[in-house]
């Protein structure tokens, strides 16, 4: 009988150890979903790339423009912060993503919102 009891503790403990896996295993994936490479348009509505890379760096091209910057997920949503003072916010919204961006301080009225598709 005292041998059934330990094969019990392991048992639970090796469940466990695989939930603590899964979940943080899912976790660490939802993080990351936002990885990869869009196009859009500027506010200007001419095209633009963004990359958005594991490391929390970001590449942009917007025309003959070069972009750089750092990006993290905050409320569901990557926003980036460009190195030449604009931000960039992607988040879904219903079954596709969409951007929005400002320059300094975030307008507290709505702001305009264009599509976004994931390319890579």
């Amino acid at each position: 009988m005292r041998n059934f009891g330990i094969v019990q503790q392991a048992t639970a403990a090796l469940g466990a150890i695989a939930l603590a896996f899964v979940l943080t295993t899912g976790a660490a994936l939802a993080e990351h979903h936002f990885v990869g490479k869009y196009k859009t348009v500027g506010n200007d509505g001419s095209p633009m790339t963004i990359t958005l890379m594991e490391d929390g760096t970001a590449k942009g091209e917007h025309g003959d423009e070069a972009l750089s910057g750092k990006w993290k997920e905050k409320k569901s949503a990557a926003v980036i912060d460009w190195a030449d003072g604009w931000t960039t916010k992607i988040k879904m919204k219903g079954e596709k993503f969409v951007k929005s961006a400002w320059k300094g301080e975030k307008p507290k009225d709505k702001m305009k919102t264009d599509d976004v598709e994931k390319i890579e």
